[in-house]
């Protein structure tokens, strides 16, 4: 109760609208360095090009930069395919972490309920020690390699 008192009287003071004006500011002045960024990052790459197109000349500076530019967008795309096993395995751990954290979230809420019923603790434990016994079941059995490879 003391979280919901604490987050109505910042709502009544007026903390989060300077909170909303703050990090309003915060991103246009990130935006526009960016911007500058980016407008350096250009000029840096056409004195390149400049630098290059004196040394080797310009059709061949050209496709220097094409190919250059090309193989960075292959290694990012490349990071990024790579990465994306990872990201789903995390992805999954977490979710089933959640789901595991709301059951037993609604298994606590129905405990008191499920105490004062006509079945009183039976109710409560043969369930309870059907999901031991498939727990210990799991983590006893090996996983098998269903992928059709043959390891040995």
């Amino acid at each position: 109760m003391g979280m919901l008192a604490t987050l109505i009287s910042a709502l009544a003071s007026g903390e989060t609208v300077a909170a909303i004006r703050r990090a309003r500011t915060a991103a246009i002045v990130y935006a526009i360095a960016a911007l500058a960024a980016f407008c350096g990052l250009g000029f840096l790459i056409g004195a390149a090009y400049i630098w290059a197109a004196g040394l080797y000349g310009p059709m061949l500076a050209s496709i220097g930069f094409g190919v250059g530019f090309l193989v960075v967008a292959g290694l990012i795309l490349l990071i990024h395919w790579i990465s994306a096993g990872s990201r789903a395995r995390r992805r999954a751990r977490r979710r089933n972490a959640d789901m595991k954290a709301i059951g037993i979230t609604a298994a606590l809420a129905v405990l008191p309920a499920l105490l004062k019923g006509k079945g009183g603790l039976g109710v409560v434990l043969g369930p309870a020690v059907a999901l031991a016994a498939y727990a210990i079941y799991r983590e006893n059995t090996k996983p098998r390699a269903d992928d059709g490879s043959d390891e040995k």
